[in-house]
């Protein structure tokens, strides 16, 4: 990324001073129109949903609105920087939500990180919305502050930090590997990085099929009988590195088909691509630096690289996912997530490339019929 696309950012955003604006789509233009739209008329609007809540959604800007909730403490690469500094990173969500698929979504960052307050907020301003949209909250919190919340709350709940970044992952390797004529049970996958993203892409590749994942956290690879692993490592421990192999990333990418970093940048070598099995995929998707960059992957023998920015070819970013999820979340009235859907969802993401090449595994946001084609699977 040229380095000056960070000044031209500020001072747009300077400009502009912010990326999202409240419009109106009632009509308020004399009075019979106010009393429609406020006092008198609008008594009889309360009365009806008081009568029956669920037409809320028809009458009322909740059938078509995501909350996108945040604590800022582990916004993009950056890590924790708190509720002012995640403003322009949930700004920039809303903004695609409404480009994308239509969607009024609104930026709403706590200025607390304790995990009972901020379920015990978003629980009070649920009411407005039909859906919540978690963002940059830093694991372990994130997990049990979703578990919670889709419990408890009537509406869908989604972490778009797990899940978003799995349905994107997922729908990149199924054209990867078509490419490179792999079966998924046959390949052996590293992922490095065990935060949110990296937990939720192990279990939703399981789910789909894949046999052989090893995880590596900062400490080196997740295997069974490790001492300091937290609660979902061990599960994950459990459930993958069948060979217990113990070590480093190096040690681990030995003989591996694919690579999947969500770690941060710089941590893999070229003699490490090199150590892989022949035309490794590498998905190095660190921001802004990725794990390797494409360059040095592609001249130590990568078959196919992805990252996480825009500009090179593969951009394995969530918002191909998070637009189509929440219309289809909305518009079909389903009454929560779970894996199923985002499996479908990966599905239907990867087939919205018809003929893919290893420059183009995975379409980008501005390809038409992406959004509509995965919210027909969310039911």
């Amino acid at each position: 990324m040229k380095k000056d696309v960070y000044k031209m950012s500020l001072a747009r955003h300077k400009k502009y001073a912010g990326k999202i604006e409240v419009a109106l789509k009632f009509p308020i233009n004399d009075k019979n129109d106010l009393s429609l739209a406020y006092s008198p008329g609008v008594a009889e609007v309360s009365r009806e949903i008081a009568r029956r809540p669920l037409s809320a959604k028809n009458y009322t800007l909740k059938g078509n609105s995501v909350a996108i909730v945040s604590d800022g403490s582990a916004i993009l690469g950056l890590g924790n920087l708190g509720a002012l500094a995640a403003i322009p990173v949930m700004e920039g969500k809303a903004a695609l939500f409404k480009k994308f698929a239509g969607i009024d979504a609104f930026p709403i960052c706590l200025n607390t990180q304790n995990e009972d307050e901020i379920i015990a907020t978003v629980k009070a301003i649920a009411p407005v919305f039909g859906a919540i949209n978690l963002e940059d909250i830093s694991a372990p919190r994130c997990f049990n502050i979703e578990k919670i919340l889709r419990r408890e709350l009537d509406i869908p709940v989604m972490h778009d930090d797990q899940h978003g970044t799995a349905v994107v992952v997922l729908a990149g390797l199924i054209n990867s590997l078509k490419l490179r004529k792999s079966k998924k049970e046959e390949v052996k996958i590293v992922l490095n990085g065990a935060g949110s993203a990296g937990i939720a892409i192990a279990e939703l590749l399981l789910m789909y099929g894949f046999k052989n994942i090893i995880l590596n956290d900062s400490k080196g690879t997740i295997y069974g009988g490790r001492k300091d692993l937290n609660s979902d490592k061990k599960r994950l421990a459990s459930l993958t590195n069948k060979k217990n192999i113990k070590g480093d990333l190096a040690d681990s990418l030995v003989g591996a088909d694919i690579f999947i970093g969500v770690s941060k940048g710089g941590v893999m070598s070229e003699e490490m691509v090199k150590s892989m099995n022949i035309k490794p995929i590498i998905f190095a998707l660190a921001n802004p630096e990725p794990e390797i960059m494409p360059e040095k992957a592609k001249k130590a023998g990568a078959f196919i690289v992805a990252t996480g920015r825009s500009d090179y070819p593969n951009q394995v970013n969530n918002a191909l996912a998070f637009p189509g999820i929440f219309k289809g979340a909305l518009q079909n009235n389903i009454k929560q997530f779970d894996d199923k859907m985002f499996i479908k969802a990966a599905l239907a993401l990867a087939s919205s490339i018809k003929n893919p090449t290893t420059e183009k595994i995975i379409p980008t946001p501005f390809d038409k019929g992406m959004v509509e084609r995965i919210a027909k699977v969310i039911r």
